[in-house]
């Protein structure tokens, strides 16, 4: 896999381009998502958001312009591999639910890289994200340097709202309250 981020970056160019040229409604999500708004960068993947319904027409298309992809047992999402080992993830069923057409929409045009793409709001990544803590996955840091970086672009309210009824994201706002994060 690729750790050089503009490997990473590229490569989110040409899936980008190639899921608007097949008109398939997409959001970018997860650490590219929160770089685009001004975060860090990141070495790990790309995120691409898309409903159930066009998952498969999503990886065509990636495949139809030069990516190796892999529909892998999870169920849940599809990879795809560009020629310099850049991966990317596209995601249509998160444990947080099917991937909506709402979502979607609450999507933000922003330049990434060159290319304007749908990009999940940082409130949007920190829900989901926090959702997905379970037992035996308490790591917060993640969450923590979102918090930190882009703290005036979260809807706080709202992130509080979507994730009441997770006793594990519950840590997440005493810490970020405690260390003058949350708004």
């Amino acid at each position: 896999m690729a750790s050089d981020f503009e490997t990473l970056l590229s490569a989110m160019r040409k899936a980008a381009g190639a899921l608007r040229d097949a008109d398939i409604p997409f959001a970018l999500g997860g650490s590219v998502a929160v770089y685009a708004h001004g975060g860090p960068d990141t070495d790990h993947d790309v995120d691409f958001l898309v409903t159930p319904e066009d998952a498969d027409r999503a990886l065509k298309a990636l495949a139809d312009c030069g990516f190796r992809v892999h529909k892998p047992a999870e169920g849940w999402l599809y990879k795809a591999l560009d020629p310099k080992g850049a991966l990317i993830d596209i995601i249509f069923e998160p444990t947080t639910g099917p991937v909506t057409p709402e979502l979607l929409a609450r999507a933000e045009m922003v330049e990434v890289y060159a290319i304007h793409v749908p990009v999940l709001s940082p409130t949007d990544v920190l829900s989901s994200k926090l959702l997905t803590l379970r037992e035996h996955n308490l790591d917060l840091a993640p969450m923590l340097e979102i918090a930190r970086s882009l703290r005036e672009l979260i809807d706080w309210d709202e992130l509080k709202r979507r994730t009441n009824g997770s006793p594990y994201a519950k840590p997440f706002f005493t810490l970020v309250e405690e260390l003058g994060l949350a708004a």
